[in-house]
Order: C-alpha cells, then structure tokens, then sequence
C-alpha cells in the first residue's frame, strides 16, 4: 500500500501511482498476476496540475497540463500480460477510480481516462441511496471486451452465454424506456406484456445484480452460478408469456410460491445444485396457472 495524503508534498503525490505501478510489474516479472487498485487518478491529475502550474507550463482544459491524456494512457498501458524471460506468465491489472468534483464525468480526467481503458464502472448515488448494492449503474457501465471473451464463455460456461448476457442487459434497457411512461401514468395502464417485462427486470435487479457483501453465502458468485441464475429468469419470462397466452392472469404468474423460493435461495449453501430443479417447479406452477384459469 502506497498511501499519500494531500498535505503530503505535490511531488509525493505525483510520484505514488508510479510506484504503485513500478512495484506490480516487478512482481509481475517473478511470474505473479498482480492487481493494483489507483485510489484516486483524479488527485493525480491534481498535483500534475499543481506542478505544471509551478513550471508555468502552458495550461490546458480546466487548468490541467496539455499533456494530461497521454500522461494517463502511458499509466495504463503498462497493464498487460506478459511471457517473463523466465518463462512464467505475469500480468498486472489496472483497476483505476476516478472521483471528479461533482461527479461530473465530462471534465478532462475522465474523458481522458474513458478515451483509454477499455471497461468502465459508473457508480450511481440514486442505487446508493436505495440501498441498492453494488451500487454499479448497468446503463451507463460498459466492457469493450465482450467480443474478445465470447468463444472462452462459449467453450468454458456454456454455447449460449453470450446471447444470454444480451438479453439480460436488453430487458433493463427496455425497462428503463418504459420507467418513463411508468412515472406519468402508472404501470397498470401498460399492456400486460410490457408489465411481464417490468417485472422480469425487477427480478433482474434485484436477484441477479444485487448482492450483499456481507452475507457468507451471497458475497461471492461463481461464474456458473451467474449463467444459471440468467437462465432462470429468461425461463421465468418464457413460461409467464406462454401462460399468458393460454389465457393466465399476469398476477397468478407473477405470485407463484415457487418463483419467490427461487429468489430467496441465493442465500442458501448449494444454491447452484439445486437451482435447475427449483426452476422446473418455477415453471411447473406457472403452466398450472392457466388450469386454474
């Protein structure tokens, strides 16, 4: 840990991310993978602004030195994994926070920052205040990797991750378009296929993405589980619309015992053994709803 305080001298601050750095790649190069956390870049950017301001440098946007963005991309860039001469595999990954005043992502470190790095988390005061955690807004977020990763997840987790993954983050677009017309007249005046779909993202939101970091169970999620729990809602959203088309009530649908069992057993120890066969019941219920039609 490399900890500089801001009434620490501006050199010192301006110096500490490049230990850090410096640091990561000499263990990198005994073969470690290393990760460094860089809290915060944007007090960097500061004390560079500080001391191009001392060296009566000619300043750039919002006073920071014109050389900002290529100060920031020549940080990332030595991320990366690498062959050492050895032989071992080393990497070190970059994970980088950014703080501007205000929380305003337009000015240049962020800019600068987002035009480099290719995965960006944008973390959302409103999901904070909802107690909603971790607090990662899934609109603004983005991974420009996905392409890059869709054959491993394919050959590794199963063949229709990445379609999966396409749907889910669909569905929370759509839901977001339709929280619009939510706010002026009601969810009820919706069509019942586009009430399924709110109800389908909520359960997104609220049983895929939200986690709690304390609990023992529901602190960590493997990667298999989180395809599975992805599978079940999209085979939620499949038997409500085939139901529903049979003539079954949205709200029968949606208040089947099962469903509610399969979002509470997250929290269960071998959850994943037993998911499959809670979403047969899921869907077992469902069907019958039309019966009871």
């Amino acid at each position: 840990m490399i900890a500089n305080t801001s009434n620490m001298p501006v050199a010192a601050r301006e110096a500490s991310v490049y230990t850090g750095i410096t640091i990561a790649e000499y263990f990198r190069d005994m073969g470690y993978d290393v990760a460094l956390m860089a809290d915060s870049t944007s007090r960097w950017a500061e004390a560079m602004r500080e001391i191009s301001s001392r060296l009566e440098e000619m300043p750039g946007e919002e006073g920071y030195p014109a050389y900002l963005s290529s100060r920031i991309a020549e940080f990332y860039e030595r991320a990366g994994r690498v062959e050492t001469l050895s032989g071992d595999d080393g990497s070190v990954t970059v994970i980088g926070a950014v703080s501007p005043p205000g929380g305003d992502i337009s000015e240049p470190v962020s800019q600068g920052t987002l035009r480099i790095v290719k995965v960006f988390w944008g973390l959302d005061a409103g999901l904070a205040r909802q107690r909603h955690f971790p607090a990662i807004n899934w609109l603004n977020s983005y991974s420009l990797y996905p392409q890059s990763l869709d054959q491993w997840f394919r050959d590794n987790i199963s063949q229709d991750f990445p379609e999966v993954r396409t749907q889910i983050s669909g569905l929370l677009q759509i839901e977001s378009e339709l929280q619009e017309i939510v706010q002026l007249v009601g969810s009820d005046a919706l069509p019942t296929d586009q009430q399924l779909t709110l109800e389908v993202a909520r359960m997104i939101r609220e049983f895929f993405l939200q986690q709690n970091g304390f609990h023992d169970v529901d602190a960590y999620c493997d990667i298999h589980l989180q395809y599975k729990m992805a599978k079940a809602i999209l085979s939620f959203q499949d038997a409500a619309k085939s139901a529903m088309a049979s003539g079954a009530q949205l709200n029968d649908v949606v208040n089947v015992p099962s469903r509610s069992d399969l979002m509470r057993g997250r929290f269960e120890k071998g959850y994943v053994d037993i998911i499959e066969s809670m979403v047969e019941t899921m869907t077992t219920e469902i069907a019958a709803t039309v019966e009871d039609n």
